[in-house]
């Protein structure tokens, strides 16, 4: 091995300890707030990291709101929010050109998507034309508007939040949307300790009042770069493809090859969180469940896209 070689192992050693460091420490922010919810807030982290975007469902009063503005609160970059409701436009999300007299020119006014991190809050209350506002900054980090494309914030990260109530004020997000979130997220009512541990802290001044940022946007995006890196080998790969072709062939609709990928990058992730630059099997098994499902449509009411990804997990091997 030359010098060279050993100076470049040093560095990738040293920037993975970075990325595992950052990844920790924005989790142990996190529980500062949030209490009982450790894996859901490991595979924010590990979407955030895999450069992927996040959708919390579940009903009202969990505390998806606050997750998403704690995880948001541990970075020091810029926080938006969009509070979906039907009346919404989509220039209300993008921005709008507004004509200066002054300069008697038109004049980009940007919407709140131009943020690090945005809270899409309730997005299921706006109509579909309001939703698909976020497709091209989710998937290209940049918004056309009368023709002019504008580049969102870098790093970028949507965390979009949707009850599962009252479903008939509220519109479905369409495929083309869903399968632009890497992670899909249900949290479910606490359990009674923890409940009860909730209730002491947020009596009086709530926590998140005092959470301050623990990662600056120069970690995150190097932390994201640290996770490009890490090696997945071909038999990896290869087992992603096949849990993918499992769904395709016993569903509906079965998982994209943006599903694949989404796989993948959150697989690279979780491998980070664990201090190690290459994937394993186990990395893959632990994202599956919540990187797959919500893009899944089962032709069975007898069997759920969960249960669908549970039995590809159990039926296709790890060669």
């Amino acid at each position: 091995m030359t010098d060279t070689d050993t100076t470049r192992g040093r560095q990738s050693d040293s920037a993975l300890r970075d990325a595992t460091r950052v990844a920790t420490q924005v989790i142990e922010n996190v529980e500062e707030v949030i209490v009982g919810h450790h894996e859901e807030i490991e595979h924010i982290v590990t979407a955030m990291l895999g450069r992927g975007h996040i959708l919390l469902e579940d009903v009202p009063g969990v505390g998806k709101t606050m997750l998403a503005r704690s995880v948001a609160a541990s970075f020091d970059g810029e926080f938006k929010r969009v509070q979906f409701t039907p009346d919404l436009l989509p220039t209300d999300v993008t921005g709008v050109n507004v004509f200066n007299q002054k300069t008697q020119e038109f004049e980009f006014r940007r919407g709140p998507i131009f943020g690090n991190v945005v809270l899409g809050d309730e997005i299921n209350r706006a109509p579909p034309k309001t939703q698909s506002a976020l497709l091209e900054a989710m998937e290209e980090g940049q918004v056309s508007v009368d023709g002019t494309t504008h580049s969102v914030p870098q790093p970028f990260t949507v965390i979009a939040t949707q009850n599962t109530v009252e479903q008939n004020k509220a519109y479905d997000l369409p495929m083309a949307e869903l399968d632009r979130f890497m992670t899909k997220l249900h949290l479910g009512y606490p359990e009674a300790g923890e409940e009860t541990a909730m209730l002491g802290e947020v009596v009086g001044h709530h926590p998140i009042e005092e959470l301050k940022p623990v990662a600056t946007l120069e970690d995150l995006q190097a932390a994201r770069d640290t996770v490009a890196d890490v090696t997945v080998e071909e038999p990896i790969r290869s087992y992603a493809t096949r849990l993918a072709r499992y769904t395709r062939d016993h569903a509906e609709l079965g998982v994209s090859p943006r599903g694949s990928i989404s796989l993948l990058r959150a697989a690279q992730a979780r491998a980070v969180l664990n201090n190690r630059a290459y994937v394993v099997p186990d990395d893959v098994q632990q994202e599956a469940p919540v990187v797959l499902p919500h893009r899944i449509r089962t032709d069975s009411s007898e069997q759920t896209a969960a249960d669908l990804v549970t039995a590809a997990l159990k039926t296709v091997d790890v060669e």
